[in-house]
C-alpha cells in the first residue's frame, strides 16, 4: 500500500469503524431498554462471517505491510464492514420503532397531496399496467446486490478512497435515517389510504405487508424476538431505498461501462419505492436529500483531513536552522 490514495483510504477505513461501533452501542442499549432480543444463531453466524473477512484483511495488511494488496484489503475489509452494518441497523430500526411515537402517516399523506402527488392514483395506474408493476417489483429488490458489488467493483478499479467515502456516507445516512424514523414513524401509503391489497392485485404488496405486520406488533408489544432474516424494512420516512440508490449511483458513476447501467437501475429502484415499498413521495425526496448530504459530509471530511495533513507537513518543513533569522 505504497500509493497515497491507498494510504488515505486506509485511514478512512479505520474511521468507518466509528459510526459502526456507535450504532452497535446504541443497539445494545436499545435492546436492554425495550426488552427486545436478538435470535442468536443467525446473528452469530452472520457476524462470524463478517469478522472472518475483516480478519483476513487486517492479517494481510499486518503481514505484508506497505506491500499489501489494497484490492484484497479493501474489498474484503469493506464487505465485512457492510455485513456488520446491516446486521446492526436492521434490529436498530426496530428499537427505534419500539419508542412508540405517534404514527405520522396522515401528515405525510397530506404533504404528498399538497404537492399534487396523491399516491392512490399512482398505485392504481401501476396496477392497471401489469408489466410496469412487475418491473418496479424487480427494481425495488435491487437494494441488496450493490452492498457487496460496490466494494468489489471499486476495489478492482483501484478507487479505494471513493469506496471508503461511500461506506462513510452510507453509515451516516443509515444513522440519520433511523434517528428520524424514531421521531416520525409511519407504516406506508396503503395504510393511510386504507387501501387493502386485494384492491391492487397486480402490485406485489409483500414488502408492505411485512412492515405493516412488524410495526403493529412492535407497537402492541407482541413482537419480542428479532430474527435477522425475517426483519422487514419498517422505516418509511426518509426512504433508505431512495438514499441507497443515490449512494450507489454516486459510488459507481466513474466506473466505465458500469456507471451508466448502475444509474439506470437505481433510478428504477427510486421509482419503485412509492408503489412497492408503499413510500410517500416525501419519503423519497427525504431519502435523496439525505444521501446527497451524507456524500457531501464524507467528502468534506476528506478535504479537512487533507488540509490537516498538509498543515502538519508545512509545520514540519518550517524549522529553525542555525545561521538563519
Amino acid at each position: 500500500m505504497v500509493d497515497t490514495d491507498a494510504k488515505t483510504a486506509w485511514q478512512l477505513f479505520h474511521l468507518n469503524w466509528l459510526p459502526i461501533a456507535t450504532m452497535g452501542g446504541l443497539l445494545m442499549l436499545g435492546l436492554s431498554i425495550t426488552g427486545l432480543r436478538l435470535e442468536p444463531v443467525a446473528y452469530g453466524i452472520t457476524l462470524a462471517i463478517a469478522a472472518s473477512f475483516v480478519a483476513i484483511a487486517y492479517r494481510h495488511r499486518i503481514a505484508r505491510g506497505d506491500l499489501a494488496d489494497p484490492k484484497l484489503i479493501f474489498s474484503l475489509g469493506t464487505i465485512g464492514q457492510v455485513i456488520i452494518t446491516c446486521a446492526i441497523v436492521g434490529p436498530l430500526s426496530y428499537v427505534a420503532g419500539k419508542m412508540g411515537f405517534p404514527l405520522q402517516d396522515h401528515a405525510l399523506l397530506a404533504i404528498d397531496r399538497a404537492l399534487g402527488l396523491d399516491p392512490e392514483p399512482i398505485a392504481r395506474f401501476v396496477n392497471d399496467q401489469p408489466w410496469l408493476s412487475d418491473l418496479l417489483s424487480r427494481g425495488y429488490g435491487l437494494i441488496k446486490w450493490p452492498l457487496l458489488g460496490v466494494p468489489v467493483v471499486l476495489s478492482l478499479t483501484a478507487r479505494y478512497v471513493r469506496l471508503q467515502l461511500f461506506m462513510l456516507a452510507m453509515s451516516l445516512a443509515l444513522a440519520v435515517t433511523i434517528a428520524i424514523s424514531a421521531l416520525v414513524p409511519a407504516i406506508g401509503t396503503y395504510y393511510a389510504l386504507q387501501l387493502p391489497a386485494a384492491h391492487l392485485p397486480e402490485i406485489n404488496t409483500t414488502v408492505y405487508a411485512g412492515q405493516l405486520r412488524d410495526i403493529l406488533a412492535l407497537r402492541d408489544g407482541s413482537l419480542h424476538e428479532l430474527r435477522l432474516f425475517r426483519l422487514a424494512g419498517i422505516v418509511s420516512f426518509p426512504s433508505f431505498h431512495a438514499a441507497s440508490a443515490v449512494l450507489y449511483m454516486w459510488a459507481l458513476w466513474p466506473v466505465r461501462r458500469i456507471g451508466g447501467i448502475a444509474a439506470a437501475l437505481n433510478v428504477l429502484m427510486i421509482a419503485a419505492a412509492p408503489v412497492i415499498g408503499a413510500h410517500y413521495i416525501i419519503d423519497v425526496a427525504g431519502g435523496v436529500a439525505l444521501a446527497a448530504a451524507s456524500i457531501w459530509a464524507a467528502k468534506a471530511y476528506l478535504e479537512w483531513m487533507s488540509r490537516a495533513a498538509n498543515d502538519v507537513a508545512k509545520d514540519a518543513a518550517t524549522v529553525w536552522q542555525p545561521g538563519l533569522g
